[in-house]
């Protein structure tokens, strides 16, 4: 069987919890920070939202060895 890749941009971007949950971080702290509290740039650090069930399995496919994904 050939190694399964993960897609890099989606390892970022994601992460799973435990109970198989997937989280996206939020946008926004790429560049112009300066303006920014540290409070604010340590929220956007964070990750925010549930994805939802729709894209689910779009998103596991891109992270074959995510550990709690299935």
């Amino acid at each position: 069987m050939p190694k399964l890749h993960t897609n890099h941009a989606a390892k970022k971007r994601f992460k799973i919890t435990a109970k198989g949950k997937i989280l996206a971080k939020g946008g926004g702290k790429q560049h112009i920070n300066e303006h920014m509290s540290s409070k604010k740039k340590r929220k956007i650090r964070t990750p925010k939202f549930q994805v939802p069930e729709t894209l689910k399995d779009h998103v596991i496919k891109q992270l074959p060895y995510a550990r709690y994904a299935k």
